[in-house]
């Protein structure tokens, strides 16, 4: 598993619009199998930032099965509006540092 963050700054939406957009294309994230899970956080100190956490089997499933895939392009043109507000975007691999009470 791969963790993809894609951190925005927005400076021409709102992280409503962000969201908003987020809920419709989760739908194409939802109906990937490269695609494990998403979550997207807002910064409590900074309203404008906003980062996007997505599992993926791996990064080449990502890269090479989702990004050729059928559901990229309905996803892309979702949010294509806020591209130029990203930050980052990266993946990252987990490590075996990690607790959470609720499992």
């Amino acid at each position: 598993m791969i963790v993809e963050y894609i951190r925005y700054v927005l400076k021409d939406h709102s992280a409503e619009e962000l969201r908003t957009a987020y809920e419709k294309a989760g739908a194409h994230l939802r109906a990937a199998p490269e695609c494990l899970g998403y979550e997207l956080s807002q910064c409590d100190e900074d309203a404008s930032n906003v980062t996007l956490r997505i599992l993926w089997t791996s990064a080449e499933a990502h890269m090479k099965g989702f990004r050729t895939g059928p559901n990229f392009p309905p996803f892309l043109a979702l949010i294509r509006p806020f591209i130029g507000e990203i930050a980052e975007m990266r993946h990252y691999t987990p490590t075996d540092v990690a607790w959470d009470r609720r499992v």
